[in-house]
């Protein structure tokens, strides 16, 4: 099995344990690529994390995690600069909103990794740590190095909207990271947003850009994958939801992982992928996703619960 390096920040959510703006904060490991990770190990993949945590206490819980779920440590850098925190807020549909403390934080000032092994098959990036510098060209300059090599390379950009001061300066950025991608995988938000603005861009023009595969998540409404040839949807699996938080990071994971146990985690294989092959994987995804809203925080399903 060919391993998958997931990039960028592991955090820790304050979640409201009640209601009211003085509701205690429950803290929950969390963070974009740091969920991926964590549902690629809980699922059976061959994973590392790339990124640089905190030696604090955060940091050694979200390091236990990672460990307790498979993930490979080798990758992963240590500092003694506080955790990220993200200050989540729940809506009445389970939606998650957030508002970030990140001055000064470990995950912003990660090392390039240097060259990976020839066991690596693909790389995963996304959230704070394609916009949080110096950290974020870091992350760029492998993102095009490993493309560069022949991997398969994921991006999901899961903005947020607070932490981005140049909004339409990110929108280009994103658009000149599209040839050195193979798969994006965005929220319909996303997607919106990233259409915005004089650099906006939408699936359309980043398949033309060299796309193999976009992936949009829809909430309730399901999954669609759209290629250069073909768009393809799937249902949600019904379940009762808690919250939302870590689900589009479940399905980042869960992709990823049907991808390695079918062997086309490739860039060629991905853009070869019939229409039930996408249907298989983005209804694998749904299933794992279901597992993830049913319950709180980001807490994504092991491979007995599918």
């Amino acid at each position: 099995m060919r391993e998958i390096v997931v990039c960028g920040e592991g955090l820790v959510d304050l979640v409201p344990a009640g209601e009211g703006p003085l509701a205690a904060l429950t803290p929950a490991l969390g963070g974009g690529p740091y969920n991926v990770a964590i549902t690629l190990g809980r699922l059976g993949s061959a994973v590392s994390l790339c990124s640089r945590l905190s030696t604090d206490g955060y940091g050694e819980a979200l390091t236990g995690a990672l460990r307790s779920a498979g993930v490979n440590l080798s990758l992963l850098q240590r500092g003694p600069e506080p955790t990220t925190l993200a200050l989540t807020s729940i809506g009445a549909d389970g939606s998650a909103q957030y508002s970030f403390y990140l001055e000064g934080t470990a995950d912003r000032l990660v090392e390039d990794p240097g060259q990976l092994t020839r066991t690596v098959g693909a790389l995963a990036f996304g959230t704070l740590s394609m916009v949080l510098e110096p950290g974020a060209s870091t992350y760029e300059d492998l993102l095009r190095r490993s493309h560069a090599e022949g991997r398969l390379t994921l991006l999901d950009p899961n903005i947020r909207v607070g932490v981005i001061d140049d909004p339409d300066g990110y929108r280009s950025r994103f658009a000149n990271w599209l040839p050195d991608l193979d798969i994006v995988k965005v929220s319909d938000d996303d997607a919106a947003w990233l259409a915005e603005g004089p650099s906006g861009t939408g699936p359309a023009q980043w398949l033309r850009a060299g796309v193999g595969a976009v992936v949009i998540t829809r909430g309730g409404d399901g999954l669609t994958a759209v290629t250069p040839d073909f768009t393809v949807e799937v249902e949600a699996s019904a379940v009762s939801v808690v919250d939302t938080i870590g689900a589009g990071d479940t399905i980042c994971g869960a992709v990823l992982h049907w991808l390695s146990l079918h062997r086309m985690l490739d860039p060629a294989q991905v853009r070869s992928m019939s229409r039930n092959d996408w249907s298989d994987a983005l209804t694998f995804a749904a299933k794992a996703a279901a597992v993830t809203v049913s319950r709180p925080g980001a807490d994504p399903p092991w491979a007995g619960e599918l």
